[in-house]
């Protein structure tokens, strides 16, 4: 069934335009701006594809983006899904599945997150090495889908090592603040206690949002090679001297979006080169 609705998904989304993506990015709260970047030659809200579910939240539009940057062909997800909404952990990964069934070998995850390590600032980016699922859920769970990939998918490489280095790479060569450490996936939507953050801190983790984690599982699974990247919008309970809103993460993330473009205009220009 769930392989079904992702071909009547793909087979939608090739009917209107015949783009083959080597490249997806999902992007987070207040990080569509990127569009901006894109030679774009078709745009498909969410709600007009098969079996897409639609967005809720401020800051994720719920459109798929299929067009080049640099010459490179690529898929662009502006906004995501989340867990704490209500939908089952196979709607929020729908969307990784269909990019990856266009023909994708690369993924690039985006969020915005709260920073718990020393000395991260709001505005900073971080890059993830790896991450701690505490969600509760996998959306691997249930029936494997062995067209997809195997019952028992290996996570040691999580997040592509050599994409790792050459995302490090580029930040510095840009002067752009930015840490490397390990994402805290949660379900939410409440944001964490000081309790809870303290905790976070003591299990490893360098940053904590409510997606990501669940795409980059899917990824992995589909044997795609999977990048990720934090902006970090605010630090976390505890930490941030001041109570935690939505606004001051989008806030944050538009002031620090040129940036962000910048840095993945370049991310995506160099991987042209060695595609």
């Amino acid at each position: 069934m769930v392989q079904e609705k992702l071909q009547e998904a793909v087979l939608y989304i090739r009917s209107r335009c015949g783009l083959r993506p080597k490249l997806g990015i999902i992007l987070g709260s207040g990080l569509g701006a990127f569009v901006k970047q894109i030679k774009v030659e078709m745009s498909i809200p969410y709600d007009e594809i098969p079996h897409f579910a639609g967005t809720s939240i401020e800051g994720h539009q719920g459109v798929l983006h299929l067009g080049h940057v640099s010459d490179f062909p690529i898929a662009v997800l502006q906004g995501r899904v989340h867990y704490y909404e209500g939908y089952p952990m196979s709607d929020v990964v729908f969307p990784t599945r269909v990019v990856a069934m266009l023909g994708i070998n690369t993924l690039l995850l985006t969020n915005a997150a709260g920073g718990i390590s020393p000395g991260m600032e709001a505005g900073d980016f971080m890059i993830l090495s790896d991450h701690i699922n505490l969600m509760g859920a996998n959306p691997l769970m249930g029936p494997n889908l062995k067209n997809l990939g195997p019952r028992f998918p290996d996570m040691t490489e999580a997040y592509d090592r050599e994409l790792v280095a050459q995302m490090q790479k580029i930040m510095a060569a840009k002067k752009i603040r930015h840490h490397t450490g390990v994402y805290c996936g949660v379900s939410g939507p409440t944001y964490e206690t000081p309790a809870e953050v303290r905790y976070l801190q003591i299990i490893g983790g360098n940053a904590v949002g409510m997606s990501t984690v669940p795409e980059a599982i899917a990824a992995n699974h589909l044997g795609l090679r999977v990048g990720g990247i934090s902006c970090i919008t605010n630090l976390a309970s505890g930490i941030s001297k001041h109570k935690l809103s939505h606004a001051e993460v989008t806030e944050t993330a538009k002031a620090v979006e040129s940036q962000f473009c910048d840095f993945l205009a370049e991310l995506i220009g160099q991987l042209k080169e060695i595609s």
